[in-house]
């Protein structure tokens, strides 16, 4: 279907933020591939999370890539402060009051890494013309902004659908599945052709790290029939 190693980001909101950075470092130790960064700003979902000074404080804390998923209303207006306190791939909603195209060129100037982001309800087709812009497109496999929410088997075909148009479009596109990950849905998001996995209180509840990472990357490969 596609050559993506599978990639395991480990959603920060679920570490210990009295210790943030060594936990961060022990998730890195254990072998993880991305720290992936939630940023609500309490309009555009909900909750209110973190933001630039979290970015900034942990960039120099750990070698892995940041991944920063851009929860917000207008992320044109803070793409700067997030590329400059450390961002290496941000994400933002299709959803969001932004233009697309131009918040991706914004990113891209930087040389940093862009995706698009589509909630639970927003249809694939809505970033199917700019996927020849990006590098990684979310799906969002349960409501963003709410805490403890199930999977959403649902969103499967959505993720169908994006791999089948990525590679009708000969692009290596990333596709990252967010909500409800662990050993039990992954291998069913990366059969639908999903090879980014951002999990949360999957890895960092487990007082074993590295047996956490190990087996949720097992389990997404036997989806894959590997």
């Amino acid at each position: 279907m596609h050559d993506f190693p599978i990639l395991i980001a480990p959603s920060i909101l679920s570490c210990d933020f009295a210790a943030m950075g060594e936990d961060c470092r022990a998730m890195e130790r254990a072998g993880a591939d991305w720290l992936h960064v939630d940023v609500m700003d309490g309009h555009f979902v909900p909750n209110i999370s973190i933001g630039v000074p979290v970015v900034k404080s942990l960039r120099p804390a750990v070698k892995l890539p940041l991944d920063v998923h851009l929860m917000i209303s207008k992320p044109l207006d803070y793409l700067g402060a997030f590329l400059d306190a450390g961002a290496d791939l941000i994400t933002f909603h299709i959803e969001s009051e932004s233009e697309p195209a131009l918040a991706i060129a914004t990113i891209r100037k930087r040389g940093k890494r862009a995706g698009l982001v589509l909630k639970p309800a927003t249809p694939a087709e809505r970033v199917f013309p700019f996927l020849p812009l990006i590098d990684v497109v979310m799906v969002m496999t349960v409501e963003p902004g709410f805490g403890g929410q199930k999977f959403m088997p649902g969103m499967l075909p959505k993720i169908e659908a994006l791999r089948e148009e990525a590679q009708r479009q000969s692009l290596p596109l990333h596709i990252e599945v967010d909500g409800g990950i662990d050993p039990t849905t992954a291998p069913l998001t990366v059969r639908a052709g999903a090879d980014v996995l951002v999990a949360g209180s999957a890895l960092f509840s487990k007082p074993d790290y590295a047996g956490a990472v190990r087996d949720l990357r097992a389990a997404a490969e036997a989806g894959r029939g590997l």
